[in-house]
This record gives structure tokens, sequence and C-alpha cells, in this order.
């Protein structure tokens, strides 16, 4: 089952958690049925490139939570996708994310824009083993791939 915002308001899986907001014309914080993160970083991309990102936002995730990276639209219709990703059950830090400018132009990023949207889903009973793999307590900024 997707969570709604209330169930996502009373969670407060990231931190530091905002009620919908809008910058820059993009907005953040808590959806109908998600929470929208920032970019820690300012980027540009040129046409092809691939880069990585990290959040603003620290995840605290539930052992009974777990949670997808999608695009979001605003950026999407520009060129802009990201690797859809999972955020496993008791994963705890910042998001590294995995950004491709599929556009023509060179695409710009601030720090603190808005980038991706988070959806999280209630497992029917928690995990029994929460995410303790190698990227648990990851730290801010972008974090290349890690030998197991």
């Amino acid at each position: 089952m997707i969570l709604p915002a209330q169930k996502i308001r009373r969670l407060k899986p990231v931190q530091p958690f905002y009620e919908r907001t809008v910058v820059n014309g993009l907005s953040f914080g808590l959806s109908h049925a998600g929470y929208d993160v920032r970019i820690a970083e300012t980027l540009s991309l040129a046409a092809g490139q691939f880069s990585l990102a990290s959040t603003v936002e620290e995840f605290f995730m539930p052992t009974d939570i777990v949670a997808f990276v999608h695009d979001k639209s605003s950026w999407a219709r520009r060129g802009l996708s990201l690797f859809n990703t999972v955020i496993e059950p008791g994963w705890i830090g910042f998001l590294t994310l995995e950004l491709v400018n599929h556009s023509s132009d060179t695409l710009f990023l601030f720090e603190g824009d808005p980038i991706a949207q988070i959806i999280f889903m209630r497992l029917e009973e928690p995990t029994e083993k929460p995410y303790s793999g190698k990227y648990q307590f990851q730290g801010r900024g972008a974090q290349g791939a890690k030998d197991e």
C-alpha cells in the first residue's frame, strides 16, 4: 500500500521534514502520496552527461517501509532522468542520486532545487533483517559505488 500524506507526516522518515513548499517554481516536501527531495549540490549537466548528486534530506527508514526514488516530472520534461532506485527498510543515510541529461541542452541544477520524488510503501510486516549493507549510514555528498 502506498502511504498517504498523513501517514508520511506521522512517520517523518526524512529530516529535515517539510510540508509542501515551492522554490523556483518546483515543489519539495510532503506531497499527496510521497515526499519530494532536494539536491545538495549545484551542477551543470551537458547533453548526454551522467553525474552523481546527493540529497539535502537524510533518511531514517522504518523496518516496515520501503521507498522508491522516481523522476520529478518538471525535470523529466526538460530531459533529466534519475535512475529509479529502492530505499530499503531500515536504511539510514543521505541518498546518492544518479542523474542523466537526455536533452540536447545543458541543464543547470542549483543546490536546494527539488530533484526527485520518493514514494513510500508499507510492508505487510516489518522485515526480519533491516538493511545493514555497504551503504548503511551513507554520509552527505555524492557517494560512488562501493565494492562488497
